[in-house]
């Protein structure tokens, strides 16, 4: 299966690089220039292992995603439900780790395309496609994480402030 990863050095505590990673709803739509809307499922609050997201992007494609691991501040692992119908299968990754005074943020997808007729073709061409978007979004993150009033509200909504 094809995979596409992109990093960043983060000024960011592994803790306040990975909450700011999961963030969800309005407060995603201010960083991530993918996603058009994205909410918890299933009466979800808070992410953990087991919940469901459902993510739009702005170019109007609807995905359900679940997650499969989550342990911050170190990393998070979501799979795809249900979504494109060019995806067989999904899935995304973060990893944090401590790095000189910093956060070393790791973002991956995982990916196959259908059907079975075009999948080399499509595969490659998703590569290039998805490359290009991590990118796009670590470095939104990367510059997110840089904001001081985006980390501040960030660190209130935490507090409950």
């Amino acid at each position: 299966m094809p995979q596409v990863r992109a990093e960043r050095f983060i000024r960011l505590d592994p803790e306040t690089a990975f909450a700011l990673s999961q963030t969800t709803g309005a407060f995603r739509l201010k960083w991530d220039p993918f996603i058009s809307a994205q909410a918890f499922m299933d009466g979800a609050k808070a992410a953990g292992k087991g919940v469901r997201t459902r993510t739009v992007s702005r170019m109007g494609l609807k995905m359900v995603s679940e997650y499969v691991s989550y342990t911050p501040p170190r990393n998070v692992g979501m799979t795809m439900v249900s979504g494109p119908w060019f995806f067989d299968n999904f899935g995304g990754g973060w990893r944090f780790t401590p790095d000189d005074g910093g956060t070393r943020a790791v973002w991956k997808y995982t990916f196959s395309c259908r059907p079975a007729f075009l999948k080399p073709v499509a595969e490659r061409i998703g590569s290039w496609l998805l490359g290009r978007e991590i990118e796009r979004r670590i470095e939104a993150f990367a510059r997110a994480c840089e904001d001081p009033a985006l980390v501040a509200e960030l660190k209130a909504q935490a507090s409950g402030g």
